[in-house]
């Protein structure tokens, strides 16, 4: 799969129309039923690979995060994925490991979700290194719809905002925005 700088997803009953240029991104949602992605239309004609550490996850996410990272190295500001799209599996280690690294489920919410309610099991999240790209995204991602989302993990970003638009303000930790939606 190639994207360039116009791209249509259509993902199981939604389409996500993420359209970009030099300036700034623009997403909107509405229903569809086929599975397919076109890319066209890069500000320079040349297409663009998908970033690694992309794979699996939501393509509406790939993507911004693909053509943030082509801008990033463009600027000499090195930004790669740490963590992407997690299995059930994997999220249910990481989540045993915080439990014995934090003493209980509560302080461990804090930092890792179980796999029920965690966004990387979705597809909906990267962590992302070093220290100075996450930096770099924090202040420049939402040109491409991303945003870091806990004020507790400098390295956590999600599609949060229309391309383009500020960031809603962060949660203070996973658990608190976990609670939250599970209210809702």
């Amino acid at each position: 799969m190639r994207f360039t700088g116009t791209v249509k997803s259509f993902v199981s009953a939604r389409v996500r129309t993420v359209v970009c240029n030099a300036a700034v991104c623009g997403v909107a949602v509405a229903a569809a039923v086929s599975v397919s992605t076109v890319a066209t239309g890069a500000a320079d004609g040349a297409p663009t690979e998908p970033a690694p550490g992309t794979s699996g996850l939501d393509p509406a996410l790939a993507v911004s995060y693909t053509l943030a990272s082509n801008e990033a190295r463009a600027q000499g500001v090195p930004l790669w994925i740490t963590s992407g799209k997690r299995s059930d599996a994997q999220q249910r280690q990481l989540w045993r490991d915080a439990i014995a690294a934090y003493g209980s489920p509560e302080a461990a919410r804090r930092w890792v979700l179980p796999a029920e309610e965690s966004p990387h099991v979705r597809g909906d999240a990267v962590d992302v290194g070093p220290r100075e790209g996450a930096s770099w995204l924090e202040a420049k991602g939402n040109r491409w719809g991303l945003c870091r989302t806990f004020m507790n993990e400098w390295w956590h970003f999600e599609l949060a905002t229309t391309p383009g638009t500020p960031c809603p303000p962060m949660w203070p930790d996973a658990a608190v925005r976990a609670d939250r939606l599970a209210r809702h």
